[in-house]
């Protein structure tokens, strides 16, 4: 038998100022769809830590038995905290000590709490086999065109292949990290993640516009056989149907994950993208899939045809419906196995 630790997923997120209610509902996605069971590591402000445990502790048996979790405190093993602090976003910084922090983890998927999973988690933690030798983590690009990428176009600092890649979706083997020595512009011997991290951005600090991401961009610039690329569908945002669809995965299998950047679950820029926040957000979880997430997210879509993204409602709702299938029958069969008393 394999030891028990191997039988659970890893999914970090780091939460700060208003992100409580963000983050529970990616959590939820993740816990609605997914098969194995699942240890979340909460990195949140000292502050935020009892709303996370009340609105983690209300969610109902039997879900309670699919999923662990632990809070830690916001912090930053090397350099100046307050200034880690001020990079890109508040606390965004903190997913570049994980390595360093959850040692005794081997691997780990991290997300922003923007994100929300349309099928298991568990497809994205396969991938962890697809690995070669060399590498330990993976990403997808941050866009599938040079000619409309923000790096290709804008990047003032070295950057991971022809478009860069999107951090919000990284999935890291932490002990093939915590093992490397890195490639890098500063000393020709490699250094090890831990003290990689500060004379990075000591150096590119006056460059960087996206704080941690660029970070990791420039990391993998310099180290390009370590990363294993993910295709669009794994981290779909705005920009791959803003400007006309432009993510083939997608079109043809349906979004994986959702990244609703630039805070479009809360206004009304993308509606296509805040229904599906909705629907998830709002389904109460004992109640049928169907009949309380599905139908009424396909009612919704109808009101956002008009727009770019919801023009193709097929790359939202595809996976969806499919994963939804194959959740419901799982739970027929588990009850045709273990029928109530």
């Amino acid at each position: 038998r394999k030891p028990v630790s191997e039988e659970w997923m890893h999914l970090a997120v780091v939460a700060c100022g208003d992100r409580v209610d963000e983050t529970l509902t990616m959590l939820k996605s993740a816990l609605l769809f997914s098969i194995k069971k699942i240890k979340f590591h909460i990195f949140a402000e000292d502050s935020l830590k009892p709303q996370f445990e009340k609105g983690l502790n209300k969610w109902p048996h039997p879900f309670t038995l699919k999923f662990q979790y632990s809070i830690y405190s916001i912090t930053f093993s090397v350099g100046n905290a307050q200034e880690w602090k001020k990079l890109f976003k508040p606390c965004a910084a903190q997913r570049l000590f994980l390595p360093v922090i959850l040692k005794e983890v081997d691997s780990l998927l991290y997300v922003d709490t923007d994100v929300l999973f349309l099928r298991p988690m568990d497809d994205i933690w396969s991938f962890l086999k697809e690995f070669n030798t060399t590498q330990l983590a993976a990403m997808a690009p941050e866009h599938e065109i040079p000619k409309i990428g923000w790096y290709s176009r804008f990047a003032r600092h070295p950057f991971y292949g022809k478009t860069g890649v999107n951090s919000g979706v990284m999935l890291m083997n932490l002990t093939r990290i915590r093992n490397t020595l890195f490639k890098n512009s500063m000393i020709p011997s490699g250094l090890a993640w831990e003290d990689l991290l500060h004379p990075l951005y000591q150096k590119y600090k006056n460059h960087i516009t996206w704080g941690d991401q660029d970070l990791l961009n420039i990391i993998f610039h310099y180290n390009p056989e370590c990363l294993y690329s993910f295709p669009c569908q794994w981290n779909y945002r705005p920009d791959h149907c803003m400007y006309g669809s432009n993510c083939p995965g997608a079109e043809e299998e349906g979004v994986s994950i959702l990244h609703g950047n630039r805070g479009v679950y809360h206004d009304d820029k993308q509606p296509a993208f805040k229904a599906v926040y909705e629907a998830i957000h709002d389904y109460p979880f004992e109640d049928n899939l169907f009949q309380s997430m599905f139908y009424p997210l396909q009612t919704k879509f109808l009101e956002t045809v008009n727009t770019l993204c919801g023009r193709i409602p097929q790359v939202f709702l595809k996976q969806v419906e499919k994963t939804m299938r194959k959740v419901y029958e799982q739970r027929v069969i588990v009850h045709l196995k273990h029928p109530p008393n």
